[in-house]
């Protein structure tokens, strides 16, 4: 191949990862992979147990979101209602660049509460 090659993520870089840190005064989701209509299943389900937690805060950790389309951006805006329910915020930390392009366009990140890195979405 001449020129630049064109590389295409493995499975480890495409497979959908969440993992959820429930604990006072908030609950931490750190999103990996790419999340999308096939994928958003598990992000819903962990979404409804971080509000049932109900902590102050849910943060949402995209700093390995490679990708995410409308499908995982619906889900967290009603989870952003259902947190609001019980009095929680939901908020969102380091979006990569693709991920921050979808926020933008849709107007969605008018509507977050967005932090450059996870380290100042927790800070006192």
């Amino acid at each position: 191949m001449t020129g630049a090659e064109s590389r295409r993520p493995d499975d480890d870089e495409r497979r959908f990862t969440v993992v959820l840190r429930v604990g006072p005064p908030e609950s931490v989701l750190a999103l990996g992979g790419e999340l999308d209509h096939d994928t958003a299943g598990p992000l819903r389900e962990a979404l409804a147990n971080a509000v049932a937690a109900r902590p102050e805060r849910i943060v949402v950790d995209c700093a390995e979101l490679a990708f995410c389309d409308s499908t995982g951006l619906n889900a967290l805006l009603h989870t952003r209602l259902d947190a609001q329910q019980v009095g929680a915020r939901l908020e969102l930390a380091a979006l990569r660049p693709p991920v921050t392009r979808l926020f933008e366009i849709t107007g969605a990140d008018a509507v977050f509460t967005i932090y450059p890195t996870l380290d100042e979405a927790l800070a006192p």
